[in-house]
């Protein structure tokens, strides 16, 4: 068989692969595995799970609310506190009402524990009633009658005298608190961050 031979002055083109089409080739990625996709997902769902779990504690651990917006502390002046035995003042801002009793001084959350309507002070009666059910109430949140399971819930409460001392509720009972006639207040403290459940019947 002939084989042809170049001519003197022709150049022999030989085919010599390129350095991409060789890297190309030597570099070769499997997909993954099923197993190993599974790996990837369940990593994958345990950091997201960690994750959630921590900002819940972050969340739980650390206020979530300013100062004088629900659910966190309002500092009133001592000169809204009212009169012993007149009607309740009422602080939308917070949904409490600082009651001055003659057994002492309440901050009642302003929402009845029956299914959570409003109950409003009526001057006539002198009480609490709820418009959605007919639970009544005392000034000092007692229950008198209708569906309610209990008396109003109460906020605690810290009043600050004018010498600087305080008296505090007591956060168990949520009893109110008895104020020293020879002292001024200068300021109640209502933290609506913590409720204390009212009395029972």
């Amino acid at each position: 068989m002939a084989t042809a031979t170049p001519t003197k002055g022709e150049r022999t083109s030989i085919a010599r692969p390129s350095a991409q089409a060789n890297s190309a080739e030597g570099v070769k990625v499997d997909a993954p595995s099923r197993r190993e996709f599974m790996y990837y997902i369940w990593g994958a769902s345990m950091a997201l799970l960690l994750g959630e779990v921590t900002a819940g504690l972050l969340w739980f651990v650390f206020p979530r609310f300013k100062e004088g917006e629900f659910g966190g502390t309002f500092r009133l002046a001592g000169d809204v506190l009212p009169e012993a035995g007149s009607a309740p003042q009422w602080f939308p801002e917070g949904r409490f009402h600082i009651s001055n009793t003659e057994s002492g001084l309440l901050a009642l959350y302003g929402v009845c524990t029956h299914l959570g309507c409003l109950p409003k002070w009526e001057p006539s009666n002198t009480r609490f009633e709820c418009p959605c059910h007919g639970s009544k109430y005392e000034s000092d949140g007692a229950w008198i009658e209708g569906p309610a399971p209990r008396g109003l819930d109460r906020f605690p409460v810290v009043v600050t005298y004018g010498d600087g001392t305080t008296a505090s509720t007591d956060t168990t009972t949520g009893a109110p608190i008895r104020l020293d006639s020879s002292k001024v207040v200068q300021e109640i403290s209502v933290s609506t961050g913590t409720k204390v459940s009212g009395p029972s019947h």
